[in-house]
């Protein structure tokens, strides 16, 4: 079953340098159907879904490990074996000397039209990763991005909207 976001909510967490949650709000605990002492100190992609490219995470972790933000869609999996999707926006938590120290996110509700595309991307992805690993996913984002003329981040930003 998929479960959705209401319009006007938002997920937040925080996860340390590693990924390990230390921060889940309620809207978070309430769709991925996990207690707070369930998610406290696990690793972020206990919500990872199967039918999500690991070429999205690789482009994530290299953005947000370069101190940059990044958005992407992402479909994530319920303590239940439900999933949800969602518009996230990931930054890292910088001190006050610019380390890094964490990471946070802000995730709504993607747009419905994006979503169509989104899927059907991710769908080729997943195939072309299964027989030719991340390298061939990257291919197909690529190629995806270079026949729309925009990158990465203008082809996601432009389908939110």
């Amino acid at each position: 079953m998929t479960r959705e976001l209401d319009e006007n909510d938002f997920i937040i967490s925080k996860t340390d340098t590693k990924g390990r949650l230390t921060y889940v709000n309620k809207i978070f605990m309430d769709l991925a159907e996990y207690t707070e002492e369930e998610l406290l100190g696990k690793p972020h992609n206990v919500v990872r879904h199967p039918d999500m490219p690991k070429t999205i995470f690789k482009l994530l972790w290299e953005r947000i490990q370069n101190k940059q933000e990044i958005f992407a869609y992402v479909v994530n999996k319920t303590k239940n074996g439900n999933d949800y999707w969602v518009y996230a926006d990931v930054t890292p938590s910088l001190d006050e000397r610019g380390n890094i120290v964490g990471y946070y996110s802000v995730r709504r509700k993607p747009n419905a039209q994006a979503l169509e595309t989104i899927k059907s991307l991710y769908a080729k992805m997943l195939a072309a990763e299964k027989s030719g690993g991340i390298a061939a996913g990257e291919k197909i984002l690529n190629d995806f991005t270079q026949q729309e003329g925009v990158s990465y981040d203008e082809l996601i930003i432009s389908i939110q909207k």
